[in-house]
């Protein structure tokens, strides 16, 4: 797993993990904020305004990127032509047959669609929950295992 995936895969968790509220932080040091006797600028309250579904939404695009990223890397492994590796998704994932499991392949496949779901936003859907989101996460990271290896 190459630090790429990696990041996005904690980027997903972080967004999951997240609980929405408010967080201090200080302008100067990027942590937290501190206020008393010794502190040089005390910094006001930064709210959180992402909902949860937006922030599991988020973790929905993150999970993707990084399924998309080994997916890449899995190809370029294997030789593909330039325009399969950078090209659609579909025509990387029709090319993956030939370069893992079929198995394999049509996990990638179906997790996919499921994080492009997921992703796109709709005035009358309801956004991915909490245990979607966690099963997607789970799901890629056996795909990438598999993908890597």
């Amino acid at each position: 797993m190459n630090a790429t995936i990696r990041q996005l895969l904690d980027t997903a968790d972080l967004l999951i993990e997240d609980d929405g509220g408010p967080a201090a932080t200080s302008p100067v040091t990027g942590g937290p904020a501190t206020t008393g006797v010794g502190a040089a600028v005390p910094a006001p309250p930064t709210p959180r305004t992402a909902t949860a579904a937006s922030r599991y939404r988020g973790a929905a695009f993150a999970l993707r990127a990084a399924l998309e990223s080994a997916v890449a890397a899995r190809l370029t492994a294997h030789g593909a032509p330039r325009t399969i590796r950078e090209g659609p998704m579909r025509a990387a994932l029709l090319w993956l047959r030939g370069c893992a499991e079929a198995g394999t392949a049509r996990r990638a496949k179906a997790a996919w669609s499921q994080l492009c779901l997921g992703c796109h936003y709709h005035q009358y859907e309801i956004g991915p929950t909490e245990e979607q989101v966690r099963a997607w996460r789970t799901e890629v990271v056996a795909i990438v295992a598999l993908l890597t290896r």
